[in-house]
């Protein structure tokens, strides 16, 4: 195969990975892409945790028309026997020929599948659209380099970077195409998580809503010192459809009593640094945080921000207005960091554009 062969049944793959969106946490989404003779002969994708991993899919669709072909993974296959055996040594009982991975296993519990197919004599290619298959699982390959979770900060703006108007009047400044696509990316994170000041003035169910739900509803965090989340808000009324966190300073005692009573799962810590390494021992390794300027400027701030997406719409709100990064840390122009641009799309009017921090 050729090198621009390679990619293009490495995107076929990851295209694949994509479809076990909000469907396999913990585990990673992953695609597979047997070829033999410039022909696909099996193809599949990890669709749900506990299920079939894309390899064996993949070589199942393919049966006998694998031997002596060449497969193509985004992950590496896994060598240890979890909810499904592993992987590595079907690959090689299927006659395999060749395996093009895209990215090594950061789990040190599943990774040596690389060492199991080379010592069997198959021929490796390692690294083919590896930068693409570590950002569709970013949250992953950063649970085992970090103690706070993967980090998103997702703001609607208008032009002029405002997330509210002068009046602070309630409203979508984003369409509807856009609100979708916010509801399909709530659907791949563990916790979707506001301040205190955006219940107050929008009281969100932060709840994912859309034609195919998470396998697991995001748990609801909420950034609040002083434990003022009303009992009343749609939050803590739906407290047993999905998890509610609230994060204080340990000032209230009584009102986090309250809270704790009516089911909230209170989280004490001083900073945001020690709120997100206490919401990673509580299981929560990826955070969808959607403002508003508040949260943004702390988030910022602590240089925690992994990923930051921005949906600006069409419009100008001039004078008055609250902007986005009122609150964020201030720079010179001439250290001012460049963001790189992961990617950009346009939803109806908006634009979405996502940058990396890290």
């Amino acid at each position: 195969m050729s090198e621009a062969e390679d990619v293009k049944y490495m995107r076929r793959a990851l295209a694949l990975a994509r479809r076990g969106w909000g469907q396999t946490a913990p585990n990673p989404m992953v695609g597979a892409v047997a070829v033999r003779d410039g022909e696909i002969v099996g193809e599949g994708f990890h669709a749900r945790y506990g299920g079939p991993h894309a390899e064996r899919v993949a070589l199942d669709a393919a049966a006998e028309r694998a031997r002596g072909a060449t497969l193509y993974v985004t992950l590496e296959p896994c060598a240890h026997e979890g909810k499904q055996p592993p992987c590595s040594p079907r690959v090689i009982a299927a006659g395999i020929a060749r395996v093009v991975i895209a990215a090594r296993d950061p789990n040190p519990v599943a990774a040596g599948g690389v060492e199991t197919l080379r010592a069997a004599g198959i021929d490796l290619t390692l690294g083919v659209e590896e930068d693409e298959a570590r950002e569709l699982n970013a949250p992953f390959f950063h649970r085992f380099t970090s103690e706070r979770p993967w980090v998103t900060l997702k703001l609607a703006t208008s032009i002029d970077g405002a997330i509210s108007d002068a009046s602070r009047s309630r409203g979508w400044l984003t369409g509807e195409e856009s609100r979708r696509e916010v509801h399909h990316q709530r659907a791949g994170a563990a916790a979707i998580a506001v301040g205190i000041g955006t219940v107050v003035a929008d009281d969100p169910l932060l709840t994912v809503r859309g034609k195919r739900p998470p396998r697991v509803p995001p748990a609801r965090v909420v950034f609040d010192r002083k434990a003022t989340l009303p009992l009343g808000s749609r939050l803590m009324r739906t407290v047993r459809d999905a998890p509610v966190l609230v994060v204080t300073d340990g000032s209230s005692p009584a009102r986090e009593e309250a809270l704790a009573g009516a089911g909230a799962r209170i989280i004490v810590a001083s900073g945001t640094g020690a709120a997100l390494r206490a919401l990673k021992s509580q299981g929560i390794d990826s955070m969808y945080a959607e403002g508003g300027a508040g949260l943004a400027g702390s988030l910022l701030g602590e240089g925690v921000v992994d990923r930051l997406i921005i949906f600006r719409a069409p419009v100008i709100l001039g004078a008055g207005s609250l902007g986005a990064f009122d609150r964020a840390p201030s720079f010179s122009l001439d250290a001012a960091p460049r963001l790189r641009v992961v990617r950009e799309r346009r939803f109806g009017e908006d634009v979405m554009t996502i940058y990396a921090l890290h």
